[in-house]
């Protein structure tokens, strides 16, 4: 392929513009704050999953200590009753002794609910803490990640629009070079790694950075100006200048 010498060096420019692009994109995709939300995410999610076993504990002992409270007042009442009926002294002996037996059962039973209630209670008291713990550290990631995904935002903003830039400043210039040539540098870009053309400088290509030797080195230096040379290595358009060395 021939190309004007001019045409080729201006290659570099459009090589230029290609790599600020690849490494923007390359930045977007590797933002240090899309780490730190994929870490707070799981975070969350495990402090989440805290959570629910924390309320379901709490839960529970509410519902025993309502069971219990319901037991109390059920002996309560029950205990009133007798003791009424025992000051009104109209039974017989027999079943006011029986009475008394009773009434001193239900003020032990009371006793043992009671105890038993106050022991829930200072349970829940420790599960409700343990919530309220798990609650503050899901609040503080949630806003982690809420500065996280502002900084992110933020930083692709910055890129995008440095890409536009970039984008806009590429389609003018490659427009006004030949074709069939940046056909072959567009191709050559997609199976190099995003590097289709490199300076020649002091015998050495600038894409895989060896050293031109031997018969290689002579093809190239007996190359006409206006001729597209590759390397014979990695197969990248070798832009040849006055630095070139050959």
């Amino acid at each position: 392929m021939k190309a004007d010498p001019k045409d080729q060096q201006r290659l570099l420019d459009l090589q230029a513009i290609d790599t600020t692009l690849q490494q923007l994109a390359h930045r977007r995709k590797n933002l240090p704050e899309i780490a730190e939300l994929d870490v707070l995410g799981k975070a969350i999610g495990r402090l989440e999953d805290e959570r629910a076993r924390a309320e379901v504990d709490v839960d529970d002992l509410d519902r025993d200590i309502a069971r219990l409270e319901r037991e109390v007042d059920t002996v309560r009442q029950r205990s009133a009753k007798d003791q009424q009926r025992l000051v009104d002294g109209r039974l017989p002996a027999r079943e006011l002794t029986a009475l008394e037996h009773e009434i001193g059962s239900l003020k032990r039973r009371q006793s043992e609910l009671e105890d038993a209630e106050l022991e829930l209670m200072e349970k829940r008291e420790s599960s409700q803490a343990a919530l309220d713990a798990v609650d503050e550290k899901i609040s503080v990631a949630r806003e982690k990640r809420i500065a996280a995904e502002n900084r992110r935002d933020e930083a692709i903003s910055e890129i995008t629009k440095e890409a536009e830039w970039k984008q806009n400043a590429r389609r003018p210039l490659a427009a006004d070079l030949p074709t069939e040539l940046v056909q072959l540098y567009d191709k050559i870009r997609e199976t190099s790694g995003g590097l289709g053309a490199a300076l020649v400088q002091h015998g050495r290509c600038g894409g895989c950075r060896l050293e031109l030797f031997g018969a290689d080195r002579n093809r190239v230096k007996a190359a006409p100006p206006d001729e597209v040379v590759r390397c014979e290595e990695c197969r990248r358009i070798m832009v040849r200048t006055a630095e070139s060395g050959l």
